[in-house]
Order: C-alpha cells, then structure tokens, then sequence
C-alpha cells in the first residue's frame, strides 16, 4: 500500500499540469482573439502617443 501512497502525488500533479495545459490550448484564439489583440493595439497606440518607444520586459 505504500506504493500508492508514494505514487498519488504525482500522478495527481500530471493529471492536473495536462489540465492546465489543454485549457491554455483551448483559449488560445477563437472570441477571446480579437480581445487580446485589441489590447496590444491599445497599448501601442497610447506608447506611440506619449512618443515612446515599445520596450521589451528585461529581468
């Protein structure tokens, strides 16, 4: 019975990354498409406004 024990976290944490991958898949494009896309316009738009250039993020 151990072996189970020891093997539940696991397969419960792979279980629940697939999940979690297949939504992201999932919500990729479609209606939300637009959405996103009309934010990025946005923010470029009001970057270029203020005369900036869009910088990329660096840690």
């Amino acid at each position: 019975m151990d072996y189970v024990a020891a093997l539940l976290p696991p397969v419960v944490m792979a279980v629940a990354f697939t999940c979690l991958i297949v939504t992201m898949i999932k919500s990729q494009g479609g209606q939300n498409k637009s959405k996103e896309d009309a934010a990025v316009d946005e923010a470029f738009a009001r970057a270029e406004a203020a005369g900036q250039e869009p910088k990329a993020f660096r840690a």
